[in-house]
């Protein structure tokens, strides 16, 4: 039985995540250009809303990402409710078709996620801790970042990495302020480093409304930069 029955209908309606956001107010609402080792290798389209009142206010990130992995391809589709101020996660669900064929959902319970793991080798369920403050970015995911862009500098911050099942703590670095260049625009930047005890550092770019403008992840040889906001 599938124990995270409102994220498959979240899914379900992700035919289009322009279709979404009719729903609640759109905070933010893009595509990535995804680039590994200075190759092209896909998008992610994305679209972050928040609904709801009271107790049941809350940030919905959706998005579709298609990746080519070597000479295969990755269609994800995945949903991620996080609370605001701080957008610590609440529930997600992944569907991941193609390379790495799974089917994730984890949900919080006081103090633990947990998490139904099913994919061509059987169904796995997993638990992990649950800080007030647990931030959920999925590997080779760029709009999950965004709910990063509030952390102080040496803020540090519990992350969990569903797919990969790993947990790790970022921290983040000052903030320097500058700018890039999108396409043939050249914006004003926040750029943070978050640095990992897992050895993979990433550097994101935020514009002035806390938009992810670009993320970088060296030890993946991973880059995604914002196309919907080129001129």
């Amino acid at each position: 039985m599938n124990r995270f029955p409102f994220l498959w209908l979240g899914l379900i309606a992700l035919v289009g995540t322009r279709a979404l956001s009719a729903q609640g107010i759109v905070v933010d609402q893009g595509q990535f250009a995804v680039t590994v080792e200075g190759v092209s290798v896909g998008s992610e389209d994305f679209v972050i809303r928040r609904a709801g009142l009271g107790s049941g206010d809350a940030v919905f990130a959706n998005a579709t990402v298609s990746l080519m992995v070597g000479r295969a391809t990755q269609d994800m589709r995945m949903i991620l409710r996080a609370i605001p101020p701080e957008g610590s996660a609440d529930s997600y669900q992944i569907d991941v078709a193609g390379v790495d064929v799974a089917e994730i959902g984890l949900e919080r319970a006081g103090r633990r996620f947990l998490a139904t793991v099913r994919s061509p080798a059987g169904e796995e369920d997993r638990e992990f801790p649950a800080r007030p403050d647990t931030r959920l970015i999925e590997l080779d995911v760029a709009h999950h970042y965004y709910f990063l862009r509030d952390l102080l500098p040496g803020r540090e911050v519990h992350v969990l990495e569903p797919r990969s099942r790993r947990q790790i703590t970022l921290t983040a670095s000052e903030r320097t302020e500058g700018r890039i260049t999108l396409g043939r625009n050249v914006v004003s930047a926040r750029r943070i480093t978050f640095s990992s005890n897992g050895g993979d550092d990433r550097t994101v770019w935020f514009d002035r409304q806390g938009r992810v403008l670009k993320v970088e992840v060296p030890s993946r040889a991973y880059e995604a930069e914002r196309t919907d906001l080129v001129g």
